[in-house]
Protein backbone atom coordinates (compact mmCIF):
# COMPACT_ATOMS: atom_id res chain seq x y z
CA UNK A 1 0.00 0.00 0.00
CA UNK A 2 2.80 2.46 0.83
CA UNK A 3 4.54 1.59 -2.56
CA UNK A 4 1.33 2.77 -4.21
CA UNK A 5 0.90 5.87 -2.28
CA UNK A 6 4.53 6.64 -3.36
CA UNK A 7 3.79 6.45 -7.08
CA UNK A 8 0.88 7.92 -7.08
CA UNK A 9 2.27 11.07 -4.64
CA UNK A 10 5.21 10.96 -7.33
CA UNK A 11 2.77 10.99 -10.39
CA UNK A 12 0.66 13.98 -8.95
CA UNK A 13 3.93 15.86 -8.15
CA UNK A 14 4.88 15.35 -12.39
CA UNK A 15 1.55 16.58 -13.33
CA UNK A 16 2.30 19.95 -10.82
CA UNK A 17 5.59 20.39 -12.93
CA UNK A 18 4.31 19.97 -16.14
CA UNK A 19 1.63 22.47 -14.91
CA UNK A 20 4.38 25.45 -13.16
CA UNK A 21 6.25 24.38 -16.56
CA UNK A 22 2.90 25.01 -18.82
CA UNK A 23 1.91 27.94 -16.87
CA UNK A 24 5.31 29.72 -16.90
CA UNK A 25 6.25 29.13 -20.60
CA UNK A 26 2.86 30.56 -22.05
CA UNK A 27 3.35 28.34 -25.27
CA UNK A 28 1.21 26.31 -27.24
CA UNK A 29 4.02 24.24 -27.32
CA UNK A 30 3.67 23.39 -24.11
CA UNK A 31 -0.38 22.38 -23.39
CA UNK A 32 -1.29 22.21 -19.40
CA UNK A 33 -1.66 18.67 -18.47
CA UNK A 34 -5.81 18.88 -17.91
CA UNK A 35 -6.59 19.73 -21.51
CA UNK A 36 -4.07 16.54 -22.69
CA UNK A 37 -6.07 14.48 -20.27
CA UNK A 38 -9.69 16.19 -21.55
CA UNK A 39 -8.37 14.89 -25.07
CA UNK A 40 -7.57 11.86 -24.04
CA UNK A 41 -10.88 11.00 -22.36
CA UNK A 42 -12.46 12.00 -25.49
CA UNK A 43 -10.59 9.85 -27.85
CA UNK A 44 -11.39 7.25 -25.41
CA UNK A 45 -14.84 7.34 -25.73
CA UNK A 46 -15.00 7.71 -29.16
CA UNK A 47 -12.62 4.40 -29.32
CA UNK A 48 -9.82 6.35 -30.98
CA UNK A 49 -7.00 6.09 -28.83
CA UNK A 50 -7.78 2.56 -27.09
CA UNK A 51 -7.07 0.92 -30.84
CA UNK A 52 -4.06 3.08 -31.47
CA UNK A 53 -2.78 1.50 -27.82
CA UNK A 54 -3.71 -1.85 -28.46
CA UNK A 55 -2.40 -1.62 -31.70
CA UNK A 56 1.32 -0.50 -30.36
CA UNK A 57 0.58 -2.55 -27.03
CA UNK A 58 0.36 -5.83 -29.36
CA UNK A 59 3.43 -4.44 -31.56
CA UNK A 60 5.53 -3.90 -28.70
CA UNK A 61 4.75 -6.94 -26.55
CA UNK A 62 5.27 -9.21 -29.45
CA UNK A 63 8.23 -7.68 -30.41
CA UNK A 64 9.92 -8.65 -26.68
CA UNK A 65 8.35 -12.11 -26.76
CA UNK A 66 10.11 -12.65 -29.91
CA UNK A 67 13.26 -11.22 -28.79
CA UNK A 68 13.13 -13.37 -25.30
CA UNK A 69 11.74 -16.80 -26.80
CA UNK A 70 14.95 -16.76 -29.09
CA UNK A 71 17.67 -15.15 -26.69
CA UNK A 72 17.23 -16.61 -23.73
CA UNK A 73 17.88 -20.26 -24.68
CA UNK A 74 20.82 -19.41 -26.75
CA UNK A 75 21.96 -16.84 -24.00
CA UNK A 76 21.56 -19.79 -21.05
CA UNK A 77 23.77 -22.31 -23.53
CA UNK A 78 26.15 -19.81 -24.20
CA UNK A 79 26.62 -19.29 -20.31
CA UNK A 80 26.94 -22.27 -18.91
CA UNK A 81 28.50 -24.00 -21.86
CA UNK A 82 32.58 -22.85 -22.07
CA UNK A 83 32.48 -24.34 -25.55
CA UNK A 84 29.52 -22.66 -26.80
CA UNK A 85 30.87 -19.37 -25.18
CA UNK A 86 34.33 -19.69 -26.84
CA UNK A 87 32.57 -20.39 -30.43
CA UNK A 88 29.52 -17.72 -30.17
CA UNK A 89 31.13 -14.73 -27.54
CA UNK A 90 32.87 -13.49 -31.03
CA UNK A 91 29.67 -13.18 -33.16
CA UNK A 92 28.28 -11.42 -29.76
CA UNK A 93 31.04 -9.03 -29.82
CA UNK A 94 30.96 -8.08 -33.37
CA UNK A 95 26.63 -7.31 -33.61
CA UNK A 96 26.02 -6.57 -30.37
CA UNK A 97 27.53 -2.72 -30.61
CA UNK A 98 25.87 -2.40 -34.30
CA UNK A 99 22.92 0.63 -33.96
CA UNK A 100 20.77 -1.98 -34.89
CA UNK A 101 17.51 0.54 -35.32
CA UNK A 102 19.32 1.91 -38.72
CA UNK A 103 18.56 -1.02 -40.11
CA UNK A 104 14.81 -0.35 -40.19
CA UNK A 105 14.84 0.66 -44.29
CA UNK A 106 16.25 -3.35 -44.89
CA UNK A 107 13.93 -4.63 -42.76
CA UNK A 108 10.98 -2.65 -44.98
CA UNK A 109 12.18 -4.05 -48.04
CA UNK A 110 12.93 -7.35 -46.74
CA UNK A 111 9.57 -7.81 -44.97
CA UNK A 112 7.38 -5.23 -46.46
CA UNK A 113 5.39 -2.22 -44.45
CA UNK A 114 3.06 -4.44 -42.49
CA UNK A 115 3.26 -5.56 -38.64
CA UNK A 116 5.70 -7.97 -38.81
CA UNK A 117 8.12 -5.79 -39.88
CA UNK A 118 7.96 -3.14 -36.65
CA UNK A 119 7.98 -6.26 -34.50
CA UNK A 120 11.16 -7.98 -35.84
CA UNK A 121 12.79 -4.38 -35.66
CA UNK A 122 11.74 -4.38 -32.13
CA UNK A 123 12.97 -7.88 -31.17
CA UNK A 124 16.51 -7.22 -32.98
CA UNK A 125 17.03 -4.81 -30.71
CA UNK A 126 15.50 -6.47 -27.44
CA UNK A 127 17.54 -9.68 -28.40
CA UNK A 128 20.79 -8.89 -27.86
CA UNK A 129 19.97 -7.04 -24.70
CA UNK A 130 18.60 -10.04 -23.44
CA UNK A 131 21.03 -12.68 -25.09
CA UNK A 132 24.17 -10.61 -22.93
CA UNK A 133 22.69 -10.12 -19.88
CA UNK A 134 21.42 -13.70 -19.87
CA UNK A 135 24.82 -15.05 -20.83
CA UNK A 136 26.83 -12.94 -17.89
CA UNK A 137 24.00 -14.52 -15.32
CA UNK A 138 24.40 -18.10 -16.48
CA UNK A 139 28.37 -17.24 -16.78
CA UNK A 140 28.85 -16.50 -13.09
CA UNK A 141 27.14 -19.64 -11.74
CA UNK A 142 29.60 -21.40 -10.04
CA UNK A 143 30.87 -24.55 -10.99
CA UNK A 144 30.77 -26.30 -7.87
CA UNK A 145 26.90 -25.95 -8.18
CA UNK A 146 27.23 -28.02 -12.08
CA UNK A 147 29.39 -30.53 -10.29
CA UNK A 148 26.91 -30.93 -7.20
CA UNK A 149 23.86 -31.54 -9.85
CA UNK A 150 26.22 -34.13 -11.64
CA UNK A 151 26.80 -35.96 -8.52
CA UNK A 152 23.12 -36.09 -8.97
CA UNK A 153 22.96 -37.93 -11.52
CA UNK A 154 20.72 -35.22 -12.95
CA UNK A 155 20.49 -35.08 -17.01
CA UNK A 156 21.73 -32.14 -19.15
CA UNK A 157 18.15 -30.94 -18.96
CA UNK A 158 17.63 -31.55 -15.24
CA UNK A 159 20.35 -28.86 -15.02
CA UNK A 160 19.34 -26.24 -16.89
CA UNK A 161 15.88 -26.77 -15.33
CA UNK A 162 16.53 -26.90 -11.65
CA UNK A 163 19.90 -25.10 -11.50
CA UNK A 164 21.02 -22.44 -14.37
CA UNK A 165 17.18 -21.20 -15.52
CA UNK A 166 16.33 -20.48 -11.46
CA UNK A 167 19.49 -18.74 -10.94
CA UNK A 168 19.71 -16.89 -14.16
CA UNK A 169 16.24 -15.92 -13.77
CA UNK A 170 16.19 -12.30 -11.87
CA UNK A 171 18.98 -11.51 -14.05
CA UNK A 172 16.67 -12.10 -17.19
CA UNK A 173 13.80 -10.71 -15.62
CA UNK A 174 15.68 -7.51 -15.17
CA UNK A 175 16.74 -7.86 -18.61
CA UNK A 176 13.22 -7.61 -19.96
CA UNK A 177 12.60 -4.72 -17.34
CA UNK A 178 15.07 -2.60 -19.18
CA UNK A 179 13.54 -4.11 -22.34
CA UNK A 180 10.28 -2.33 -22.12
CA UNK A 181 11.72 1.01 -21.92
CA UNK A 182 13.94 0.30 -25.15
CA UNK A 183 11.11 -1.57 -27.20
CA UNK A 184 8.31 1.10 -26.63
CA UNK A 185 11.29 4.15 -27.88
CA UNK A 186 11.79 1.64 -31.25
CA UNK A 187 7.77 1.45 -31.18
CA UNK A 188 7.79 4.93 -31.68
CA UNK A 189 10.14 4.89 -34.16
CA UNK A 190 9.20 2.56 -36.33
CA UNK A 191 5.58 3.68 -35.43
CA UNK A 192 6.81 6.57 -37.76
CA UNK A 193 7.25 5.11 -40.89
CA UNK A 194 4.58 3.43 -43.41
CA UNK A 195 1.77 2.96 -40.79
CA UNK A 196 -1.59 4.70 -40.01
CA UNK A 197 -2.14 2.92 -37.11
CA UNK A 198 -0.75 3.45 -33.54
CA UNK A 199 0.80 5.73 -30.90
CA UNK A 200 3.84 6.55 -32.79
CA UNK A 201 1.44 7.30 -35.37
CA UNK A 202 -0.61 9.83 -33.21
CA UNK A 203 2.57 11.46 -32.11
CA UNK A 204 4.09 12.48 -35.50
CA UNK A 205 0.99 13.08 -37.57
CA UNK A 206 -0.07 15.76 -34.79
CA UNK A 207 3.20 17.06 -34.88
CA UNK A 208 2.83 17.77 -38.52
CA UNK A 209 -0.40 18.91 -38.26
CA UNK A 210 0.80 21.44 -34.97
CA UNK A 211 -1.35 19.94 -32.85
CA UNK A 212 0.16 20.15 -29.54
CA UNK A 213 -2.46 19.15 -27.68
CA UNK A 214 -3.18 15.67 -29.22
CA UNK A 215 0.91 15.25 -29.48
CA UNK A 216 0.80 15.29 -25.61
CA UNK A 217 -1.97 12.45 -25.98
CA UNK A 218 0.46 10.24 -27.91
CA UNK A 219 3.44 10.68 -25.85
CA UNK A 220 0.89 10.26 -22.14
CA UNK A 221 -0.71 7.34 -24.03
CA UNK A 222 3.21 5.49 -25.00
CA UNK A 223 4.24 6.65 -21.12
CA UNK A 224 0.95 4.83 -19.97
CA UNK A 225 2.13 1.81 -22.11
CA UNK A 226 5.33 1.24 -21.12
CA UNK A 227 4.19 2.25 -17.39
CA UNK A 228 1.34 -0.63 -17.79
CA UNK A 229 4.09 -3.11 -18.67
CA UNK A 230 6.36 -2.45 -16.58
CA UNK A 231 3.84 -3.24 -13.84
CA UNK A 232 3.12 -6.56 -15.48
CA UNK A 233 6.36 -7.62 -14.87
CA UNK A 234 6.77 -5.98 -11.44
CA UNK A 235 4.33 -8.50 -10.47
CA UNK A 236 5.57 -11.47 -12.21
CA UNK A 237 8.66 -11.09 -10.56
CA UNK A 238 7.02 -11.25 -7.70
CA UNK A 239 5.05 -14.11 -8.18
CA UNK A 240 8.56 -16.20 -10.04
CA UNK A 241 11.18 -14.97 -7.69
CA UNK A 242 10.23 -14.71 -4.43
CA UNK A 243 13.06 -15.40 -2.52
CA UNK A 244 14.65 -12.59 -4.34
CA UNK A 245 12.47 -9.70 -2.75
CA UNK A 246 14.17 -7.99 0.25
CA UNK A 247 11.27 -7.65 3.37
Amino acid sequence: MGRKRDILVAGIILLLIWEGAALLLDSMALPQPWAVLLDCVERIADGSLIDDFLISAARAVAGILLAFVTAVPLGLVVGAEPGWRKRISPFIYLLYPIPHVVLLPLVIILFGIGDFSKIFLIALIVFFQALVTTRDGAKNIHRNYFYSMQTLSASPLQVYRHLVLPATLPKILTAMRISIGTAVAILFFVESFATTKGLGYIIMDSWGRSDYTSLYTGIFAMAILGFILYLILDRLEQRVCRWTIVK
